[in-house]
């Protein structure tokens, strides 16, 4: 069947359902009616277990990958080629720690990505193209490993 949504109309009348945003729910013509639980990722292990150094190495890289899938959420990666003469400005406009940089074929422009926060996009774009940006592309981020 997929999805517990497209059951209601066959199996139930009512379902409890994990959601993040509903929009699964809304397009399944239900409506939330009310909240049982809100929750957040946890990871608990043994402490035996993680005395044990070869089980503590093993249970360190899953809080690894999961802390990296957390810490991407409200990150997006942005591409876009740009003048090179107007890099340095496009840079400063970049809320970015240390964005790639590399030179096109067209020996005036360069290819710039960065990943930032989500928030900043409606403001961090259109200055992006005041200063010559182009071909911007937005591309969702699914983890981050420091």
């Amino acid at each position: 069947w997929g999805t517990t949504e497209v059951k209601v109309p066959k199996l139930a009348d009512a379902i409890v359902e994990i959601t993040e945003t509903g929009s699964s729910l809304r397009a399944n013509n239900l409506k939330i009616i009310d909240t049982v639980l809100e929750t957040t990722t946890r990871f608990i292990a043994n402490k035996k277990a993680y005395e044990d150094p070869e089980k503590r190495a093993k249970i360190d890289r899953v809080i690894m990958m999961l802390q990296s899938v957390i810490d991407a959420v409200p990150k997006v990666c942005l591409m876009l080629n740009a003048p090179q003469n107007e890099l340095e400005s496009i840079l400063r406009v970049l809320p970015s720690e240390n964005p790639t940089v590399s030179h096109l074929a067209k020996g005036d422009w360069v290819d710039v990505m960065a990943v930032l926060d989500k928030r900043t996009l409606r403001d961090v774009i259109p200055r992006l193209k005041a200063y010559g940006a182009k071909s911007i592309i937005e591309i969702p981020v699914s983890k981050i490993i420091d």
